[in-house]
């Protein structure tokens, strides 16, 4: 399958799949920034405190960026439009959908349903979970990162937010290889 020809018009602008390809390198970019550059750096550069509150205000942003970009990668298919993505008993035409429409469904599924899941339950979890570690930190006397030893409910909190912590991560790592397999996708159809 490949891209549509380009059409005479003097704007590419005007074709979906302009679009397509800003909100594919739009959510890759971010997600590659965010995951493996900006939140590292701001980690090991930044005090606990303050990265703390540069995460609990980023990531809903980012969040929401990519949970939005697989919305709009679904308006703009190229192939054949949003509707080839549906499945065939929801679309008007009866016909089975190609190959890739089908792989591109489940990928472009993937990317909105992680990052939905990070976006309305995993990440205010764990803001809510960082919130309670600072109240805790106030009647301890102790940091949560600080040597051991803590109190019980210090070490349930520690441990309840490394396990959010995890699922988050895993969570996007799924949605980030949901999003390199759809670059193969991409890559194919640009090359007849």
């Amino acid at each position: 399958m490949s891209l549509p020809s380009p059409s005479p018009s003097p704007s590419p602008f005007q074709s979906p799949a302009t679009y397509h390809l800003l909100s594919y390198g739009t959510l890759l970019g971010s997600t590659l920034f965010q995951s493996f550059i900006g939140g590292v750096v701001a980690f090991r550069v930044l005090p606990r405190p303050q990265f703390s509150t540069l995460q609990r205000h980023t990531f809903p942003v980012y969040f929401t960026l990519q949970t939005l970009t697989p919305l709009a990668l679904f308006l703009t298919y190229p192939s054949g439009g949003p509707a080839s993505l549906l499945p065939s008993a929801w679309s008007a035409s009866a016909k089975s959908p190609a190959a890739t429409d089908v792989r591109a469904r489940w990928l472009i599924g993937t990317m909105f349903l992680t990052a939905l899941a990070n976006l309305v339950y995993v990440g205010p979890e764990t803001t809510r979970v960082m919130g309670m570690r600072k109240h805790q930190e106030t009647r301890d006397g102790k940091k949560s990162y600080d040597g051991g030893p803590h109190s019980q409910e210090m070490e349930r909190l520690n441990r309840q937010f490394g396990l959010l912590h995890g699922v988050s991560t895993m969570v996007n790592l799924a949605g980030l290889g949901a999003m390199v397999w759809y670059a193969g996708l991409l890559g194919q159809w640009m090359n007849p």
